[in-house]
């Protein structure tokens, strides 16, 4: 059965209770269009999502219609990137040509337009969990510098490096504070994805010099204030687990069945964390059928539910590629408490 209360629910879960498996679900603009026809609009009413997320304004959204904004639109810090009607598109070129922040202006967090609808939001998402997006570190770096140039800079010219992720984690501290002094939510969360399905994108040894201190002062900010931490991060990410457990992390998303095995993290660190995610889009969502993908759900609740500490969640948003009968199947099976 249910339990009554969305908040006490995902709080417990996060605590190790055993209960009913909650589940969340992120969706492209195709599988939200199609989820709508079949539910209902909004889609998070529709299912009764009981984790509900929102994040501050951006003059390029994470979604931009190229029927809106033409084939590129650019972001607060000045990247430019290419517009799509089913994903977030790609950064067409990077804003920082040279390993050097001379003449660069980090934007102003606090922009009054970034937070206009924030407050009735969280007052109409009260009877649920809302988290709360604050941006992303390493992958605004990649984003503002281009992945090898990067890459590269990590080894030719690291205090640029310290430099840059400094001045975004700034703006995200900026963020924070802004959402903290002015808005009643539960949890923060953080996008990075410090993995690909094979391996990490830069050695463990790497990202406990680059990016644990900024990530330190992101989460000692957020559990200061007394919010829970929601980190999302694709791709092979064990080697740094114990350091994300170390620092404070509270949720662990979206766990790709592709690139690690939820079972096994459950195993080694559930009494530490909590997961939320382990369903395959990659896979069992496109090629699998409806019967597939109900068994795998409730074999994911029956095994890694026992406990708490776990989210349902497939293990990225939902693509365009996602066959509409094993979503419909997925949502009514983890609706299914």
């Amino acid at each position: 059965m249910r339990p009554k209360n969305d908040r006490k629910w995902i709080e417990l879960i996060i605590n190790h209770r055993e209960m009913p498996v909650p589940y969340n679900f992120m969706f492209s603009p195709v599988s939200l269009k199609i989820a709508e026809q079949h539910y209902g609009s909004p889609i998070a009413d529709a299912i009764n999502l009981p984790i509900r997320m929102i994040s501050p304004k951006s003059i390029k959204p994470l979604y931009a219609d190229p029927a809106k904004f033409g084939d590129t639109a650019v972001d607060e810090y000045g990247v430019r990137w290419s517009t799509s009607a089913i994903d977030r598109g790609a950064p067409t070129g990077p804003v920082l040509k040279n390993p050097d922040l001379s003449g660069y202006r980090f934007p102003d967090p606090g922009l009054p337009y970034r937070f206009e609808d924030i407050e009735n939001w969280c007052k109409k998402q009260e009877d649920h969990y809302r988290i709360i997006w604050v941006g992303d570190l390493w992958e605004r770096a990649t984003f503002m510098r281009g992945m090898e140039n990067l890459l590269m800079d990590i080894v030719l010219h690291p205090g640029f490096v310290m430099e840059l992720l400094s001045g975004i984690t700034d703006y995200i501290l900026g963020t924070m504070e802004i959402l903290f002094e002015r808005f009643e939510f539960e949890a923060i969360a953080l996008s990075d994805d410090y993995g690909t399905q094979k391996g990490m994108i830069i050695s463990p040894e790497m990202w406990g010099k680059f990016i644990r201190p900024f990530l330190a002062k992101i989460y000692g900010f957020a559990a200061k204030n007394g919010k829970k931490i929601f980190q999302h991060s694709c791709g092979y990410i064990i080697p740094i687990i114990p350091d994300l457990i170390e620092l404070g992390l509270d949720i662990l998303h979206p766990v790709q069945p592709e690139a690690m095995d939820i079972y096994y993290l459950k195993k080694e660190f559930g009494t530490d964390l909590c997961f939320c995610g382990g369903i395959s889009t990659q896979d069992l969502l496109v090629r699998g059928t409806p019967e597939q993908v109900r068994n795998e759900v409730k074999r994911l609740k029956e095994t890694m539910g026992k406990g708490g500490g776990y989210i349902l969640e497939p293990g990225i948003t939902i693509q365009a590629d996602v066959l509409a009968h094993n979503l419909f199947a997925m949502i009514d099976e983890a609706k299914n408490i």
